[in-house]
């Protein structure tokens, strides 16, 4: 399997799309995040929200800012970073060409699982480290005070923001096995992140109990939840507190482990071509 992963991180690693789909990341997360709301405040110009949104930007609020795009946006170019890894083999019919190499099929797959891991975790340090110098830069040019959240707020929101990265590439990866693709799984993958749940959330679960109801156990409203639980701003996109943050926890943590799993199963029993 070491071999395995050190070949799909390679890959990963010189794979031009890998690198422009961080660049949309972290370009996504500042704009979004510190860019647009602190040009609706600097100038000096006076706006009802002012009072607000300044101290949002800040270095203290880092841990709920860099999470919250996460549930949504972030999480669909993670989601897409996914697919790609494993589903490329399909695009590329290049499936029998590595295993004939020697590893089995769960061996690359597990290799390819396990690069996607790192890179999510790669994603998420490079969010919050842009999140950091843009609030650094914000609290600078506004005379305000540089305060950091502890340690341990810091540890928490990265492993929370690398749980729900990670979920959302394995999301990808049993997409791609499922499908033996890599334009459909990804297609369906944005429909479902950008416009099934956010419209069960606003139309849907407001209308129906039974709904509202099960979004508890959807992917989605529970990685908001966590997030929300966290600091994140609850006007984002797919930022609220359905469910409490533990619980959240728990079913994030256990949609990566059965999407990784039913990928597994799929990779196994079905044909490669």
């Amino acid at each position: 399997m070491s071999r395995s992963f050190r070949a799909e991180t390679i890959k990963l690693v010189r794979r031009p799309a890998s690198w422009l789909l961080l660049a949309i990341t972290l370009a996504l997360a500042l704009i979004f995040t510190y860019l647009f709301p602190y040009a609706s405040i600097a100038g000096g110009t006076d706006g009802p929200n002012n009072d607000r949104t300044l101290p949002m930007l800040l270095p203290d609020q880092l841990v709920g800012n860099s999470l919250g795009g996460l549930p949504v946006f972030l999480g669909s170019i993670v989601l897409i970073l996914g697919v790609l890894t494993v589903g490329g083999e399909y695009g590329w019919a290049t499936w029998k060409t590595v295993l004939t190499q020697g590893p089995s099929r769960l061996e690359v797959y597990a290799g390819k699982l396990l690069a996607l891991t790192a890179a999510a975790l790669a994603v998420v340090l490079a969010v919050f480290a842009v999140g950091a110098v843009a609030s650094v830069l914000i609290a600078v040019a506004e005379s305000q005070p540089v305060r950091w959240p502890g340690p341990g707020d810091l540890l928490v929101g990265i492993g929370a923001g690398w749980l729900i990265a990670t979920m959302w590439a394995m999301l990808g990866a049993v997409l791609a096995v499922a499908l033996r693709a890599v334009a459909l799984p990804v297609g369906l993958g944005l429909v479902w992140m950008l416009a099934v749940q956010n419209l069960l959330a606003a139309i849907a679960a407001p209308l129906l109990d039974w709904v509202a109801q099960a979004q508890k156990g959807l992917p989605g409203p529970n990685a908001g939840s966590l997030v929300a639980a966290l600091g994140a701003p609850g006007d984002t996109p797919g930022v609220a507190a359905t469910v409490g943050g533990g619980q959240a926890a728990v079913v994030v943590a256990a949609y990566l482990i059965a999407f990784a799993v039913v990928g597994a199963v799929l990779l196994r029993r079905r044909d490669i071509g």
